[in-house]
């Protein structure tokens, strides 16, 4: 079963882990087809798309559609970015499967707006290292799969 999957990291916020974006988006593919796939590209800078749309409320707009088709939403929440968060409020208030990962290593706390909302069935987080970012995308995506 292909799933719609809509992949959410700091564009605006801060292009730091686009390295990790894109590990992570590779293995998305795998179970489905990636609506978001774009941020993941090393060519997208923190200005974000502003001269390929036409604007902010185009973005957005787009974007939620992407959240409402989206059958599961994978968060890379390390890097604070408020486009993200507003992400999962909403996908969280349309009762979408969100999946968060967050590397401890990176020295910072995650917010416990993020933290505080997992609970181990639709909202789900998870610590994790850099080498282990595949392996949790993959164990979770088998339970999925395996849950429809």
């Amino acid at each position: 079963m292909a799933l719609n999957i809509y992949f959410c990291g700091s564009i605006r916020g801060g292009r730091e882990d686009v390295a990790i974006y894109q590990k992570i988006v590779q293995k998305l593919k795998k179970f489905g087809k990636v609506l978001t796939e774009h941020v993941s590209h090393a060519g997208l800078s923190e200005r974000g798309e502003d001269a390929a749309c036409e604007g902010d409320r185009a973005i957005h707009d787009r974007d939620v559609e992407w959240l409402q088709k989206a059958d599961v939403i994978v968060a890379e929440v390390t890097q604070p970015s408020l486009g993200v968060g507003y992400e999962l409020g909403r996908a969280a208030a349309m009762h979408k499967r969100i999946l968060c990962l967050f590397r401890p290593s990176s020295g910072r706390v995650l917010s416990a707006m993020i933290r505080g909302a997992e609970n181990g069935s639709l909202f789900q987080v998870r610590d994790y290292s850099e080498e282990q970012a595949e392996t949790i995308v993959e164990d979770y995506f088998r339970m999925v799969v395996s849950s429809t």
